[in-house]
């Protein structure tokens, strides 16, 4: 179901109990812009969605079947759940030309290629990347660098416990600039002294470098550089996932009548750029 109009959007938020989920419940229920139409989680199943988060109640029962909670008259799905399963829940919502934002990281170019083409074929819109107002930022104006810039790497840091290295917004930033031109190299690999791998991974022609530690907050920066001179721009986010709210909701609007997969929130951010 989608063209909405200007009518409220209703939502399904899978991932309704994670750190960025709660978040969404409330501002849906709190904005008349949108109305929470399902929550899906793996537990408190059968609760107040609302209630669940310990805020009032929402009028909806959170459940833990996907399938069910699209058939209850859904505007877009907002996924914030695992790689493991994000790839079904996709095809969920698309059997039912449903639009998705797909907040969950961990996808390849193929597994991107895959949801565009099936997008596609449906008819329907999707958006991935990172969904917070800088990080779109951070992507934009390093796609104009790109243009003039002709060597960058990234690098990526995060909390010891974050499985998928590189990052989404590392992966995602250094493939889609790869899309606009390959970076230069100035030594090859076989030019290299030493092991290959301390150069750190290659996405999109870059060098994307991932830190993991204890006590680190996630940031993202990507260096630019030129003789005598280099550009640093970065991205840097406090633990919570309150910050990806604004841009999910705004994507889950945006692609109502866009069919294909965007990458990134800086594609919508700056569309009539």
């Amino acid at each position: 179901m989608s063209g909405a109009g200007d009518r409220p959007l209703r939502i399904c938020v899978s991932g309704a109990l994670g750190d960025v989920g709660r978040h969404l419940v409330a501002a849906i229920v709190a904005d008349p812009g949108f109305v929470l139409a399902s929550a899906v989680a793996r537990r408190e199943v059968g609760r107040d969605a609302g209630e669940a988060i310990g805020g009032p109640a929402a009028g909806v029962a959170i459940v833990d079947d996907l399938a069910a909670a699209l058939d209850a008259g859904v505007d877009a799905l907002i996924d914030y759940t695992h790689p493991s399963v994000i790839r079904e829940h996709v095809a969920l919502a698309f059997a039912r030309r449903i639009p998705v934002v797909i907040g969950t990281t961990g996808l390849t170019d193929e597994g991107f290629a895959e949801i565009d083409a099936a997008a596609h074929e449906v008819g329907v819109g999707a958006a991935t990347g990172n969904f917070a107002i800088t990080a779109a930022l951070l992507q934009h104006l390093a796609k104009i660098a790109a243009r003039v810039v002709p060597q960058w790497e990234v690098i990526d840091m995060n909390p010891a416990t974050k499985p998928d290295a590189p990052s989404g917004t590392a992966r995602e930033l250094a493939e889609v600039l790869g899309a606009i031109r390959r970076p230069v190299v100035a030594l090859r690999e076989d030019e290299l002294i030493g092991p290959v791998a301390a150069r750190g991974a290659v996405f999109g022609g870059a060098h994307v470098h991932s830190v993991r530690l204890p006590g680190c907050s996630p940031w993202t920066e990507i260096i630019f550089g030129l003789d005598g001179e280099r550009l640093v721009l970065r991205h840097d986010q406090q633990p919570g996932g309150r910050i990806f709210v604004s841009g999910s909701l705004l994507a889950a609007r945006r692609i109502q009548d866009a069919p294909g997969l965007v990458r990134g929130l800086d594609t919508l951010l700056f569309a009539d750029t």
